[in-house]
């Protein structure tokens, strides 16, 4: 009897949320999405992956700020506070900080593989754009979260990354500024930065992620060529439930590694930062800056009368607008043909950022 009244009860709960939230439409939507099955299916989930981890960054972000102070003279130790004194603090950080990591990582695996994949074809063009401009917003989401901490290495990576803009003619001086507030990395600097990490980006990046989701779900995941020319990309199963659970077993894999790494490998918070003191020796950005400064590094002083940091910065401009207008410039792909060009130029991308980090954290520091 007692099992009868709550099924009923449950029931005039569903049916009262569903006449003011539209449940069953949604459920009927979750049943009616269908997932092509082929060779190159695995790659669907990297998507999920990436709004997994963004979602848990949110979540440590905010648990975080509850003793995050952001000023120069308070920000090294409400951390160092949080870290040793705050009941799992520390792992919390750690999680924030792997995830951070492991997030970057997951987006330009996702970002190749829709290239490869040519999944960036009709209709998907603003599909494509939307995500190119994520990937952009987590890079910024890395850059800012990076000097929060105030700790000696922070202070001189980011005091070399915000003079990097001010070789720019023209603008480079007023692009500097803004995103110092000053002339030089200090307390503004810091206050400017955790105002874009925790408000500013966090908003436009909701609205883009929606933006996003809602072109995933109208246009659906897009099956390559080489599958389609071939007869196959035919198959398919239900998102709900069968491929939701594949993906949440791949959310669960990556908490567990973080986890992992959290506990044994925590979040080090090293020595404050004192803009008196020299930068230390052999100083680098995180990895997924480590290609940008290592081809800066290696450019000559001049290349034809020009300064050569100030031709490798616009060199990357162009290619990230590029790498932005390729749904646009690869029309015989959105044709539906293959398109061996784009294909090689992103298999270089590849080649090229990995060498080129990879010689970053073989180099030895010299004084």
């Amino acid at each position: 009897m007692s099992m009868h009244s709550e099924n009923s009860r449950q029931g005039k709960l569903f049916s009262w949320l569903d006449e003011r939230l539209g449940l069953s439409e949604i459920a009927h939507l979750a049943r009616k999405k269908q997932v092509p099955i082929h060779r190159h299916t695995v790659w669907y989930y990297f998507g999920g992956m990436t709004l997994f981890l963004f979602i848990l960054q949110v979540a440590t972000g905010i648990l975080l700020l509850l003793y995050y102070r952001p000023s120069s003279g308070e920000a090294y130790e409400s951390i160092q506070f949080l870290m040793t004194e705050v009941q799992f603090g520390w792992l919390i950080r750690s999680i924030h900080s792997w995830s951070a990591n492991l997030m970057i990582f997951v987006a330009f695996v996702h970002m190749f593989s829709v290239l490869l994949l040519k999944a960036y074809r009709s209709p998907r063009e603003i599909t494509w754009l939307s995500g190119a401009a994520l990937l952009a917003l987590v890079l910024a989401f890395g850059f800012t979260g990076y000097l929060l901490p105030w700790n000696e290495l922070a202070y001189f990576a980011t005091r070399v990354g915000t003079e990097i803009p001010g070789v720019l003619p023209l603008v480079g001086g007023f692009l500097r500024r803004l995103l110092r507030g000053g002339d030089e990395v200090t307390g503004a600097t810091l206050t400017r930065f955790y105002g874009i990490h925790v408000a500013i980006l966090p908003a436009v990046s909701t609205g883009i992620l929606l933006l996003h989701l809602w072109m995933v779900q109208k246009h659906g995941m897009s099956v390559p060529p080489s599958v389609l020319g071939g007869g196959g990309g035919k198959r398919s199963m239900p998102f709900f439930p069968n491929f939701m659970l594949r993906d949440l077993v791949g959310w669960l894999s990556a908490l567990a590694a973080l986890a992992a790494l959290a506990a044994y490998y925590p979040a080090e918070l090293g020595d404050k930062a004192d803009p008196f003191e020299p930068a230390p020796i052999g100083i680098k950005p995180e990895w997924y800056f480590m290609f940008m400064f290592k081809t800066l590094k290696y450019l000559p002083g001049t290349i034809l009368g020009i300064e050569g940091e100030l031709i490798g910065i616009v060199g990357f401009g162009l290619a990230g607008l590029f790498l932005f207008l390729i749904p646009f410039l690869d029309r015989r792909s959105s044709r539906g043909w293959p398109s061996p060009l784009f294909t090689c130029v992103g298999l270089l991308l590849i080649l090229y950022m990995v060498a080129l980090t990879i010689l970053g954290y073989l180099e030895v520091p010299t004084q």
